[in-house]
């Protein structure tokens, strides 16, 4: 095995890191940590190019869970207003802009604990409609038994959204509702199902640098690396109980992504939620960190984010293109039996 000080430098797939190594790559001088990343990045992706993904938020709000950070929360007061489950045809429309406007995923968010068989049905549709555009397609929809993951897998899904958000030692802190176990079963039946795995965390909650690098830790040692690793600095909702939570270091988030990047060398690692509130300057040293995936649009689920024109300024001043469109796919995903069915009943039914 790799030394501590060399873990990092050669970018090959491991599954066995040790917290002394990851911590150790947090400990790295800042200059000597991004050129070790900015080397294994370009070892594995083409430089110079960003993958662009929009999120909508598909259910908003009353959600059950308790999470610190969330305003979708039923537990707290943000003046945020609930939305029921959109149709299918407002969901392609907006898939439609995404594609119009540079993204090549699209990803639907939905308030839920893990989402109920009926609004599964309506779902897969939206998967499908956003499949014939030729557009990826990512949904977060909470935690899924194996059956609801082989269903969402039939109707064409090829990414599913599920973070751990922390540490397994600091989790309590944040989430009471469900366990660190509970996600790691829902990564677990997203996989078996043969969807891709996008996982990652949130960063400034109060956690130390020892919990950031056991979350990076905990990804990269999964049997499978997540093919996208979100990670987001903490956008503080007034209401909930981190609107007040302390300020992170620029330099300690910019090392999260480069740690990231070294742990999990072929993932993209895609810089997420809190854009709207960092400078242009502290947005490159993520890309030069390894960062090579962005949300792309003017909002992430309920928070804020940079507008288009704001990220195609920014693009065009540092050199960087988006990842292209790939074509349509020939065939739409295999029919779901019980889904197929009655997914137009369940829309009327709304």
């Amino acid at each position: 095995m790799q030394t501590a000080h060399e873990s990092g430098t050669t970018g090959s797939v491991r599954h066995d890191w040790s917290l002394t190594e990851a911590q150790a790559l947090f400990a790295l001088p800042f200059m000597d940590l991004l050129l070790r990343a900015q080397q294994v990045h370009r070892a594995h992706h083409e430089p110079n190019t960003v993958q662009m993904s929009t999120l909508l938020s598909i259910k908003t709000g009353a959600c059950p869970e308790d999470c610190a950070y969330c305003p979708q929360s039923v537990r707290y007061e943000t003046g945020l207003d609930r939305e029921a489950l959109m149709d299918v045809a407002a969901v392609r429309a907006s898939a439609v802009r995404a594609r119009a406007a540079g993204a090549t995923r699209f990803c639907m968010g939905a308030a839920y604990r893990s989402p109920k068989q009926k609004d599964l049905e309506v779902i897969a549709q939206m998967i499908r409609e956003v499949r014939s555009l030729g557009l990826e397609s990512c949904a977060t929809l909470g935690m899924l038994t194996p059956l609801q993951a082989q269903d969402l897998k039939s109707a064409g899904l090829d990414y599913y959204n599920h973070n751990l958000d922390t540490s397994a030692e600091f989790y309590g802190e944040i989430i009471t509702t469900r366990s660190y176990q509970d996600r790691l079963d829902t990564l677990a039946a997203v996989r078996a199902a043969g969807l891709n795995v996008c996982c990652g965390g949130i960063i400034g909650m109060g956690e130390s640098v020892t919990d950031r690098a056991q979350l990076l830790r905990t990804l990269a040692n999964l049997p499978a690396h997540p093919e996208s690793v979100p990670i987001n600095r903490l956008v503080k909702v007034p209401g909930t109980p981190l609107a007040n939570g302390p300020e992170v270091d620029p330099f300690d988030f910019v090392r999260t992504i480069a740690v990231a990047r070294l742990l999990m060398p072929c993932a993209h690692v895609r810089l997420s939620a809190g854009r709207d509130e960092m400078s242009d300057e502290l947005q490159a040293l993520c890309f030069l960190a390894g960062a090579n995936s962005i949300f792309y649009g003017e909002k992430l689920l309920t928070t804020g984010n940079p507008d288009v024109a704001a990220d195609r300024d920014l693009f065009a001043r540092l050199g960087l293109k988006p990842e292209a469109l790939k074509a349509a796919p020939h065939d739409a995903a295999a029919p779901l039996t019980a889904i197929t069915a009655t997914a137009a009943a369940a829309t009327a039914a709304r």
